[in-house]
């Protein structure tokens, strides 16, 4: 259900569970390992992630694994959303969701992982788990709030919001809005101008830009900065990058 390819320095992941690419644990569990496994292949510099179709970037869980009183199969399910998307957010690689329609709860939650959002202008965002007497234990509680700000971030959950991408570019959660059936490109587009960038250096930025949500306070994240800096001119690709600068060339990173 969680399909992927490899083109060039950037992967495709694609969720396809018709009819509305729902989430299982089996599907969570995928996009841990996969991204897993493209973390360790220094070859890859972004990836690309979007829905099977053009309806649905993905509707959230399956609920019915949440019939009942089974609190072991709701809490394993649960986990399984935690561990998916903090491995899709702390990723050494740029992640760009490329949103093609609906992404409701555990699809919306997805998308929050990522470091960019593109929306197709037919895309409708919302996080609707208090309807149906849950909340988005996905990490959305906690990323909403970091892109949208507070109040909006409270819209959303607590009063069952739906923001269509319009609406979802003017307060921050998408980056960009295109035409139907463009997102895939502009994602591809973006994410091969990553690739023109040094990797080491993008990982380390992705790092530090994090660091006020992982609450490290701000005198430390500006020393870590520059020891990260320096750190920097422990790899060959600083030295390359400068180089081919200053010779007018391409650089070629060797991601060391």
């Amino acid at each position: 259900m969680i399909k992927h390819r490899i083109d060039g320095h950037t992967a495709f992941i694609t969720i396809d569970n018709p009819p509305a690419n729902t989430w299982t644990p089996e599907s969570l569990r995928a996009l841990e390992l996969l991204v897993g496994e493209l973390n360790a292949n220094r070859t890859i510099y972004a990836a690309v992630i979007t829905g099977a179709g053009s309806k649905f970037f993905s509707a959230g869980a399956d609920l019915q694994h949440f019939k009942g009183e089974d609190k072991v199969l709701a809490r394993h399910f649960i986990a399984c959303f935690g561990a998916a998307f903090e491995a899709l957010m702390n990723a050494r690689f740029v992640t760009i969701a490329a949103i093609n329609g609906y992404a409701m709860g555990g699809g919306l939650e997805c998308t929050l992982a990522c470091d960019i959002r593109i929306a197709e202008e037919h895309a409708q965002m919302a996080l609707p788990e208090p309807a149906v007497g849950l909340l988005p234990a996905g990490c959305g509680t906690q990323n909403l709030p970091w892109l949208v700000g507070e109040g909006w971030a409270k819209r959303i959950i607590l009063t069952n919001e739906r923001v269509d991408a319009a609406t979802a570019l003017r307060i921050g959660l998408v980056q960009e809005v295109v035409p139907k059936g463009e997102a895939l490109a502009k994602a591809t587009a973006m994410a091969e101008r990553v690739g023109a960038l040094s990797p080491r250096a993008i990982e380390y930025c992705k790092g530090l830009i994090h660091n006020a949500r992982n609450g490290i306070p701000r005198r430390g994240g500006l020393a870590l900065e520059r020891e990260r800096f320096m750190d920097l001119f422990d790899h060959e690709d600083q030295a390359e990058g400068v180089t081919a600068f200053l010779e007018k060339r391409k650089p070629e990173w060797k991601n060391d």
